[in-house]
């Protein structure tokens, strides 16, 4: 008997948002299903899931469609939102096409927090995701909303980092 595929959000301030959606992905992938990544506000080639991806053969796809740096506005400027919009296409092609068993929105939370996206088209992609796809959303500032459609909610909390220290991120560690 085929179970009905689920809603996850992965949000919250610590770390360990995306980490948990690469092992759901590796989970995923172990299963059978082929996964779809991809990543709201990151640029290519700037993370260790990038290249740890060609190690699955094909089974999960990394798309980052982000450009280098952070935003620190809400808003954003004209590229980041249409960087934005291109990624949210992206999502609901992959998610419609049945190709994927499991798609993951890396950031997605924040790219609706800063308002580069409405949470409505999020919401839509959920209401008419297929049965069998598995829809992941990460991402600090997860919206009220999405948070209530959600089938799984969990929420990362730090209670202690070493960059707290100013112990700065460990290519193949943090990123």
């Amino acid at each position: 008997m085929k179970r009905r595929a689920r809603v996850h959000v992965y949000t919250g301030e610590g770390k360990g948002k995306t980490t948990a959606a690469l092992g759901a992905a590796w989970r995923a992938v172990g299963g059978g299903l082929k996964v779809f990544m991809i990543q709201f506000l990151k640029s290519p080639a700037s993370s260790g899931e990038h290249f740890g991806a060609e190690a699955f053969g094909g089974m999960l796809t990394i798309k980052p469609m982000g450009k280098k740096g952070f935003i620190r506005r809400k808003g954003g400027n004209p590229l980041d939102s249409r960087m934005a919009l291109q990624a949210m296409e992206e999502a609901r092609t992959a998610v419609l096409s049945e190709d994927y068993g499991m798609v993951i929105l890396d950031e997605v939370n924040v790219a609706i927090h800063l308002g580069l996206i409405a949470p409505e088209d999020v919401l839509e992609l959920i209401n008419n995701k297929p049965e069998n796809v598995q829809l992941v959303l990460t991402g600090r500032y997860a919206h009220p909303e999405i948070i209530k459609r959600a089938d799984c909610v969990l929420e990362m909390k730090k209670i202690k980092h070493h960059f707290d220290l100013g112990v700065e991120a460990r290519e193949g560690i943090e990123f």
